[in-house]
């Protein structure tokens, strides 16, 4: 049998290291040693002795994911074998993370990460059209962090007096030393006469970067969640 799906860029080869690594531009591998968490329905396929386990936010930790779809559902993948993550085809990347590095990413961003970060889920109330908050987790630790994102990224500069304004449905994440706050670019009565549908935006001050998607959040994704 002959044709151009089973050329080498395609076909899947066994792991030399545990670990992360990009299969492609559209999906993760992970070598499975031990443990990992992934975003849960992420996983398109696997092989090898692994469980796949609900992990529990608890009460302060998964946000109301049922009104606002942009929480943070989480399984740990366990045992030893190899596993592939995507998420509707959307573009994935690897972020090595040392050990001092922290940073903010959208929950709705997040594909996999190595079980050796650690996390925690924020909400900044009053964000998005729904009002029901801008879920984000910051990320601390050493290891490996995968995203996913929609198109290809922007990558931002932010710099002092410079303040970086960002889509609330557009934006990835940003280096957590900047200062983020709410920023509403149009009046009440501008709103109510029907305004240019970008009510809101993100404010980030201070130096580093945020990372924003050629895209905003489709409405019927962020009912569908």
């Amino acid at each position: 049998m002959k044709s151009d799906l089973f050329s080498s860029e395609n076909m899947a080869q066994q792991a030399t290291a545990p670990g992360m690594t990009l299969q492609n531009a559209k999906s993760i591998k992970y070598a499975v040693n031990g443990e990992m968490h992934a975003r849960q329905g992420s996983m398109i396929a696997f092989r090898g002795d692994l469980q796949f386990e609900h992990k529990s936010q608890g009460l302060g930790g998964l946000l109301k994911r049922a009104v606002t779809g942009e929480g943070l559902p989480l399984m740990v993948v366990r045992g030893q074998g190899e596993a592939w993550f995507a998420h509707e085809a959307a573009n994935c990347f690897i972020v090595d993370m040392e050990q001092g590095d922290v940073l903010t990413i959208n929950g709705r961003n997040v594909l996999c990460f190595d079980a050796t970060l650690s996390y925690e889920i924020k909400t900044m109330k009053g964000a998005g059209m729904t009002g029901g908050g801008l879920f984000s987790t910051v990320f601390t630790g050493y290891g490996k962090l995968g995203l996913m994102c929609e198109g290809h990224p922007i990558v931002i500069p932010v710099m002092p007096q410079q303040p970086v304004y960002v889509d609330t449905d557009a934006v990835v994440g940003w280096s957590a030393n900047l200062t983020t706050s709410l920023h509403r670019s149009q009046s009440f009565g501008s709103m109510m006469r029907g305004g240019s549908g970008e009510a809101v935006q993100l404010r980030l001050d201070g130096e580093g970067f945020v990372i924003v998607r050629p895209s905003e959040l489709k409405p019927e994704k962020a009912s569908a969640n």
